[in-house]
C-alpha cells in the first residue's frame, strides 16, 4: 500500500466554483432583463440570458404564447417551467415577477383569411414569469437570471424533450 494521495482526474470538475466564478455566470453578455412587475419596484430582477431566448424562440414557434412558473417545490418545481400561456392556472398564490418583452419571430405573419389583416411586421410577444408567493418570500432579494443548459426539462415543461432545460441563476440584490 502506497501512501501517496489518489489523483482523480475528475476531481477538478466536482470543486464548488468560487464566487468569481458564479458572478461572471451571472453576469452573462446579451442578457435581456424583464420588465419590472412587482408592484413598487422600478428595477428588473430577472433576466433571460442568449441561450434561454433561443429556446424560447424555438418553443414559441412549436407552442405558440408562453408564460414561466417558479413554484420552488420539489421534483418539477424546483426549475423554472414553461407553458403555454394559461396553461398553468396563476392565481392570488402567485406574483409576477417580470413580463419579458421580445420582438415578434418572423413566422408569426397575420391570418391571411382576415378581413382586417395586422399591420406589416410580426407582433411583439410578452411572456409573463410567476413564482408562488411563498417561494418569493424566500427570493424576495435576488436577482434571477434565466438560462438554458443542455439536459432533461421537468416533466411538465415544454422544453423536456428538446435536450435543454431552463435554469435559474441567482445573485443577491
Amino acid at each position: 500500500m502506497s501512501d501517496a494521495p489518489i489523483i482523480n482526474d475528475e476531481s477538478e470538475s466536482c470543486e464548488l466554483p468560487t464566487r468569481a466564478a458564479q458572478l461572471s455566470a451571472i453576469d452573462i453578455a446579451g442578457c435581456v432583463p424583464a420588465r419590472p412587475e412587482v408592484p413598487g419596484e422600478s428595477a428588473s430582477r430577472l433576466a433571460f440570458t442568449p441561450a434561454a431566448l433561443a429556446l424560447i424562440d424555438k418553443l414559441w414557434l412549436l407552442h405558440g404564447p408562453l408564460m414561466f412558473h417558479q413554484s420552488g417545490g420539489c421534483c418539477d418545481g424546483s426549475a423554472p417551467m414553461c407553458y403555454q400561456a394559461g396553461e398553468f392556472r396563476t392565481g392570488g398564490q402567485d406574483v409576477l415577477l417580470g413580463t419579458l418583452e421580445l420582438p415578434g419571430l418572423a413566422t408569426d405573419d397575420p391570418d391571411p383569411a382576415s378581413p382586417s389583416p395586422a399591420p406589416a411586421g410580426p407582433a411583439p410577444r410578452e411572456i409573463g414569469f410567476w413564482m408562488s408567493r411563498e417561494q418569493f418570500a424566500v427570493w424576495a432579494h435576488t436577482h434571477l437570471t434565466i438560462d438554458a443548459v443542455p439536459g432533461r426539462g421537468g416533466g411538465f415543461s415544454l422544453e423536456a424533450p428538446e435536450g435543454q432545460r431552463f435554469l435559474i441563476r441567482s445573485r443577491l440584490l
